[in-house]
């Protein structure tokens, strides 16, 4: 592992390749998503935010132009973060809704403004695996030949009841010929799973990991394991106002660890937990903790004498 710790993280990955600490600038670009306007349904993802789970992404104004504003974007967020890390690398990360869920003319025009800033050094495209036609997997792997590039894709979980309980309006498939179609492109990819979603057994999400990590087509470059976060702007609220995810801190940071054990040491970690504004935060009432939960999972797994892929070869079926 780098940096002495006991797992592949996203950040001493980046630091190897840069040379230094590089932080991801959220960028809310104005995309949607098929199943909030009507190409497939409406309402979006039971678990997403009004926003778009892109609450902390900086918004471009269209008065200036896509380039001026991107600009703008761009250095207000460095000179917010520069204190911090004064001398730090940047990504683009365009976060919020499905990040190729435009015309292919807009996509070029949104990520060739982020990359023609001399301060970015890559992007990062989040999106869903039901919204990458060719005329963009094009366009993607032409940036992939030419940038530092990764695409990160919300698989969230493999079952289908929870699938379609959750309103995505994709499954498994979709996502296995999503990764086929990248890996034959040379792209990198990350993958999200969400813990604690309604209905799912601890052992229901460790299916989805190891499925991710060794029965799909194509290993990821990266996984993100997202916190289950109710959020008062979400429909999953409005249903289930009283849904808990994890009972404890403890019971969570538990589960992190066996699924840290499971993943294969080579896959990058980009999220262990979740970021979520806390004027907006329904339960877990802890989840904000970020710095806790992280120390804690860390403790644990020191504790315990575990390092990332530690029972991979047997796919911890325990």
């Amino acid at each position: 592992m780098q940096g002495g710790e006991r797992y592949n993280s996203i950040n001493d990955y980046l630091k190897s390749v840069f040379g230094r600490k590089t932080v991801k600038l959220s960028i809310d670009a104005g995309f949607t998503c098929p199943n909030r306007d009507g190409s497939k349904r409406y309402g979006g993802c039971l678990f997403c935010s009004e926003g778009g789970s892109g609450e902390l992404a900086a918004h471009l104004k269209d008065a200036d132009g896509l380039s001026d504003s991107m600009k703008d974007s761009i250095t207000a967020q460095i000179d917010r973060l520069s204190a911090k890390w004064p001398d730090a690398c940047y990504i683009a990360y365009f976060q919020s809704f499905s990040g190729t869920y435009a015309p292919v003319e807009y996509l070029r025009e949104v990520y060739y403004s982020a990359l023609s800033d001399t301060r970015i050094s890559g992007i990062a495209i989040s999106t869903r695996p039901d919204c990458l036609p060719d005329d963009v997997l094009d366009l993607l792997s032409e940036i992939n030949d030419e940038h530092f590039m990764w695409l990160e894709l919300g698989l969230q979980s493999i079952h289908k009841e929870t699938s379609d309980a959750m309103n995505l309006c994709y499954d498994i498939c979709d996502y296995d010929e999503a990764v086929r179609k990248l890996s034959s492109r040379g792209i990198r990819f990350v993958t999200h799973l969400i813990l604690g979603l309604p209905g799912e057994t601890e052992e229901m999400m460790l299916e989805s990991l190891r499925y991710v990590c060794y029965d799909s087509p194509v290993r990821p470059f990266g996984i993100k394991l997202h916190l289950m976060n109710i959020v008062k702007t979400s429909p999953l609220y409005k249903t289930m106002p009283d849904y808990i995810p994890f009972d404890s801190m403890e019971s969570y940071v538990d589960l992190v660890v066996r699924c840290i054990e499971i993943i294969p040491p080579e896959i990058t970690i980009h999220r262990l937990t979740g970021d979520v504004p806390r004027r907006i935060l329904v339960s877990p009432e802890w989840s904000y903790k970020k710095r806790t939960i992280l120390n804690s999972i860390n403790k644990k797994l020191a504790l315990r004498g575990i390092c990332q892929g530690t029972r991979a070869e047997e796919k911890c079926k325990f």
